[in-house]
């Protein structure tokens, strides 16, 4: 009797345990989440928080950027997390930023890197933790699809080349210039100041006076290290300056010295004190970047990797010289998003 007792309890026992287990595995609790083989299904089941570090925050070029990338965001579906340094020379704080997006675990890092040597450490430890990193506007010292997933960004070498070919030909290939860079590290800039010199050594009539000197990278700034180049700029027949910074300082440098309108100009990007300044006479020609869609194509591929899927090591984002001709122009003001 005892015996028959004992067994009953262990098969009722063993009836419960079944019970239970049958329970904590019901294979309709939505809050499991569903298993799948596919690439990036784990990045596509939830939300993606798509980090957007510019080289700063200040500039009307940066703005658009911000634009095309909230854009996109909206589009796909995630969200944009930007943030970058006040000021375009300070890589420690950029530097941080990125680390601080690596340590919350982003899906992806969409970086425009001030310095293309200082911030390859930090673009490797977001690729230790499998977070893709989109690199835009300029370079970073390494290879594409290897060292980071793609490089989205402007020609900047044939933007300097076109510089120069619209200054030689507003000299008519004869005359001295004065080329003021951006800052050392900045690989865009050096992209175009190397395209630009390069373009006028077509021309043997025209010199380059000033070739070493950098305008930082404010417009403060730029406006001093012009202010200082008066006596070449009183001579010069010719200036090019490769950003939107170091083009409006030397505007306002020119302005403050009666000289604006006297020597031929030619600037990069398209802010809209550079575009009235255009329209006045005061510069000849702009070498206009697309950085909207920029923004844009750089949050697009940036979600792409993030997803497992497959992404161009290369996207070009377009260059175009605008002039006064040019200006009222159908693809200029396409361009300029109706400025």
């Amino acid at each position: 009797m005892i015996l028959l007792t004992r067994r009953l309890a262990a098969k009722s026992a063993a009836i419960l345990a079944a019970a239970l287990a049958a329970g904590c595995s019901n294979p309709q609790d939505s809050s499991a989440p569903a298993a799948s083989s596919s690439p990036g299904s784990a990045a596509t089941a939830k939300t993606l928080n798509i980090a957007v570090i510019p080289k700063g925050t200040t500039h009307e070029f940066w703005k658009s950027v911000h634009a095309g990338a909230d854009s996109a965001g909206k589009e796909l579906g995630v969200n944009i997390l930007w943030k970058g340094p006040l000021q375009e020379n300070d890589r420690a704080q950029q530097i941080g930023i990125v680390d601080q997006f690596v340590a919350s675990n982003v899906s992806a890092i969409v970086l425009a890197p001030l310095d293309d040597t200082a911030l390859q450490t930090p673009v490797r430890s977001a690729s230790t933790k499998k977070i893709p990193v989109v690199i835009f506007d300029s370079a970073l010292k390494g290879e594409a699809g290897k060292d980071y997933a793609s490089l989205v960004a402007t020609n900047n070498y044939k933007g300097g080349t076109l510089a120069g070919e619209a200054l030689s030909k507003l000299l008519n290939g004869k005359g001295s210039v004065v080329l003021l860079r951006y800052q050392e590290g900045s690989a865009s800039t050096q992209e175009r100041e190397n395209g630009f010199t390069d373009a006028i050594k077509k021309s043997p009539g025209i010199t380059i006076t000033v070739n070493n000197r950098y305008s930082g990278a404010t417009v403060g700034e730029a406006k001093s290290a012009s202010m200082q180049l008066i006596d070449k700029l009183k001579t010069a027949d010719g200036i090019f300056c490769p950003n939107e910074s170091s083009t409006f300082g030397m505007l306002l440098a020119l302005r403050q010295n009666n000289l604006a309108g006297k020597v031929k100009f030619v600037g990069f990007d398209t802010s809209q004190p550079l575009l009235d300044a255009l329209k006045k006479g005061e510069v000849n020609a702009l070498v206009a970047q697309n950085p909207n869609k920029m923004g844009y194509e750089s949050v697009k591929a940036a979600v792409s990797a993030a997803r497992g899927e497959k992404v161009s090591t290369s996207i070009d984002t377009g260059v175009t010289v605008i002039n006064p001709a040019n200006l009222e122009s159908s693809e200029v003001k396409t361009l300029l998003g109706g400025a």
